[in-house]
């Protein structure tokens, strides 16, 4: 295989359905959660957890799909209207280590997820 052609966590995982089920399992009674639940619209859920499945593989290496419906992802300019404390980052990297950890993953590549995942959520904080 050429080094252009190198397989990307995207294949690895087994694609887009892979980070559906990852998002399902993160955004799964998400409502509830205390710090998390004011900061996602009951109307709009499905809405978040697909944009969500479609950056994710995009960044992984799958279609530009998220890129086609959204534009440049701009992840800190999207979040900045939220009050993302500490406490809502740490809420957020919970919840979504746990959705990751009901997947059954190679463990480079849930180390390399999961190193990803927490960089993302640290940097969004902004308060």
């Amino acid at each position: 295989m050429a080094a252009d052609d190198q397989e990307t966590l995207y294949d690895r995982v087994g694609g887009l359905p892979f980070f559906t089920e990852l998002v399902d399992w993160f955004y799964d009674g998400i409502l509830e959660d205390e710090y998390l639940g004011p900061l996602y619209p009951a109307d709009d859920l499905d809405g978040a957890s697909e944009r969500l499945a479609l950056f994710l593989a995009q960044y992984w290496g799958g279609p530009p799909l998220y890129m086609e419906q959204r534009g440049h992802p701009r992840l800190r300019m999207r979040h900045a209207e939220f009050k993302i404390t500490k406490r809502v980052r740490d809420a957020w990297i919970t919840r979504m280590l746990a959705a990751v950890d009901e997947m059954q993953m190679e463990p480079e590549d849930r180390g390399e997820l999961i190193a990803y995942l927490d960089m993302a959520a640290r940097q969004l904080r902004n308060r």
